[in-house]
């Protein structure tokens, strides 16, 4: 266990039960959620390198531009303001 951990854990120790089961329930939610992101990541590998031999493939023949902030994305309100 790293000292960082030790430590995490240590502290926790000290909470009431229920604030500990919550804590608990963070961590291996986290842990969980990182084990089916690699699975799906992992299972994706070909589809991806497909993905980006046509995107190669495309900008190698002219077929791509470059991204148009204000064409492409016309109505997206996240987009940060413009500075002059």
């Amino acid at each position: 266990m790293t000292h960082l951990l030790e430590k995490a854990v240590t502290t926790a120790s000290a909470l009431p039960e229920a604030e500990q089961d919550a804590v608990a329930s963070v961590i291996l939610s986290e842990l969980e959620a990182e084990q089916r992101w690699g699975r799906l990541f992992q299972s994706s590998q070909d589809v991806l390198g497909l993905m980006a031999r046509e995107a190669l493939e495309e900008y190698r023949a002219g077929e791509t531009a470059p991204l148009d902030l204000e064409r492409d994305f016309p109505k997206d309100s996240r987009r940060p303001p413009r500075w002059s």
